[in-house]
């Protein structure tokens, strides 16, 4: 009772104000939530600012700067006017992800020839100096480290080559900076479950490729007690569930599909009808979430996950992304106009495929031939268009539906699908997530959209029915690629503060909550 209490207790439409139970006799604690803008950092061009990570112990900031192949350092010790210290520059390779804990700094790097073992270089964090660099596996996205600071853990996409030729192994590695070790996980133990997972929704669709070489691992979530790992495979459309200690996966957890024929659901799938609405339609939705991130609330853990959604598109070498282009190298989407559909599923086809219906939205094509005539029974479109929170199993505890859709478009008919030229392409791509745990008392989920250049806030308190805040918004054409928490305990000016990496404009956006 006293946790729905705590729940329910939010006021005002604007300035979100946390309850206490006045049966409780421990101090008052502010639970506050009334984010700021205040202020950005100009990091560079387009692609500047791609993800930021923040280190206690010096109070500094570092960006990857991918426009610049370094690592910028800003002096964040005054929130409203960040100072750029200097920078780490990369003299190998390409910058994707960074991580900090207690002085150090960790960089994944990808090879100059992406299906090459890429590394994980550390550096110190009060000179820059660098300290170790390890070989991990093809490509990797992104990098962590543990909560106890015992382990690196790196997400290695392991993309194909432009010819589809050379296809290296997804992996997880796990450096274990106690012996300086680092062991590199594969998927091959799972190729004979392929059919099995694909029965519940995974997907393995590469041309000749196997399961373990299918699988792209995009993003990680490590639990509070640093023993378990969870790892988004996006294209694939599954979650990976590693043990840190005995430093193997345990299993892979399929994530099904959304009906947007359900009501809650309702999406806009066309770019070309001259409305900004959401309709039911007979598609199902691929979650294939990008970034996850993990919480523990009230002795739970979730994952939460930002369903992007991602095509596998590798062109001709002309350059052209033409749908009629037979000589593509692998195309794995088409508008449903351009396909066939199964007059008994769809006896109404011709109308269906019109560009104000859904000709205009993209479809997978790996998917919905059910009985291979040719020919598609159902449809299946990229991304969930939503958030998930999901058992630390792959249960689906909540889905937020049509929720982020509706609620940009109650804000601003500009801003919704990016003013609707997304409709027909995953609409806002939810990218990005950030949880903010307020004294164990409240927890604040944070939702990047790509596409509108937005933050939405949501209070997850109770994780099967959270409750929408409020959106964030400062420029537009900013692409929020990736989200900072920075609690209040740990904050150079004691208070909570977001941090948005901003692709498109090259830019960091700061909000402090002010209470």
């Amino acid at each position: 009772m006293k946790n729905l209490f705590k729940t329910l207790c939010i006021v005002s439409a604007i300035n979100f104000v946390g309850c206490n139970d006045d049966t409780s006799t421990s101090t008052p604690i502010n639970t506050t939530v009334n984010f700021q803008y205040a202020t950005t950092i100009n990091v560079g061009g387009e692609s500047a600012a791609e993800i930021s990570t923040y280190d206690t112990k010096t109070q500094k900031l570092f960006v990857v700067n991918s426009e610049a192949k370094e690592i910028a350092v800003y002096n964040l010790k005054n929130v409203s006017a960040p100072e750029k210290l200097n920078s780490i520059p990369i003299m190998t390779g390409a910058p994707n992800s960074i991580s900090s804990y207690n002085g150090k700094v960790a960089i994944a790097l990808e090879d100059n020839i992406k299906q090459n073992n890429g590394k994980i270089t550390v550096y110190n964090t009060e000179n820059n100096n660098l300290l170790n660099s390890y070989t991990v596996g093809s490509l990797p996205d992104m990098v962590t480290f543990t909560k106890d600071g015992n382990y690196i853990l790196c997400a290695n996409e392991g993309e194909p080559n432009s010819l589809y030729t050379n296809d290296p192994e997804g992996s997880v590695s796990i450096i274990d900076l106690q012996n300086n070790q680092v062991t590199t996980l594969g998927f091959t133990s799972f190729n004979n479950q392929e059919t099995s997972l694909e029965n519940n929704g995974f997907r393995v669709f590469g041309p000749n490729a196997s399961l373990a070489q299918d699988v792209e691992p995009e993003y990680i979530a490590v639990s509070d007690d640093s023993k378990t790992a969870w790892v988004s495979l996006q294209e694939n459309n599954g979650i990976a569930k590693v043990n840190i200690a005995t430093k193997t996966i345990e299993a892979i957890y399929p994530l099904g599909f959304k009906d947007y024929s359900i009501a809650g659901n309702e999406i806009d799938p066309s770019n070309k009808d001259d409305k900004k609405e959401l309709r039911s339609v007979p598609v199902y939705g691929i979650y294939q979430p990008d970034a996850i991130t993990y919480v523990n609330i009230n002795g739970t853990g979730y994952i939460i996950s930002a369903n992007e959604g991602d095509a596998r598109e590798y062109i001709d070498d002309k350059g052209t992304d033409d749908e009629n282009d037979d000589e593509d190298i692998f195309v794995n989407e088409k508008r449903i106009k351009k396909i066939d559909l199964d007059p008994i599923a769809f006896p109404n086809a011709a109308e269906l495929q019109e560009d104000e219906n859904l000709g205009r939205l993209k479809i997978a094509l790996d998917l919905g031939d059910i009985d291979n005539d040719g020919d598609y029974d159902k449809l299946y479109a990229y991304g969930g268009r939503s958030f998930s929170i999901w058992s630390e199993n792959g249960a689906l505890i909540y889905d937020s539906g049509n929720s982020i859709s509706a609620k940009t478009l109650e804000l601003s008919q500009a801003t919704f699908n990016d003013d609707d030229g997304r409709s027909d392409d995953k609409g806002a791509e939810p990218e990005a997530v950030e949880v903010l745990n307020m004294n164990n008392e409240r927890y604040i989920l944070f939702v990047g959209l790509e596409r509108t250049d937005q933050v939405m806030v949501y209070d997850i308190t109770n994780p099967s029915a959270p409750m929408f805040l409020t959106i964030l918004s400062h420029d537009g054409d900013e692409a929020p690629e990736g989200l900072l928490v920075i609690p209040a305990a740990d904050s150079p000016n004691g208070k909570d503060l977001l941090l948005v990496s901003n692709e498109d404009s090259g830019t960091v956006s700061i909000y402090q909550n002010i209470k």
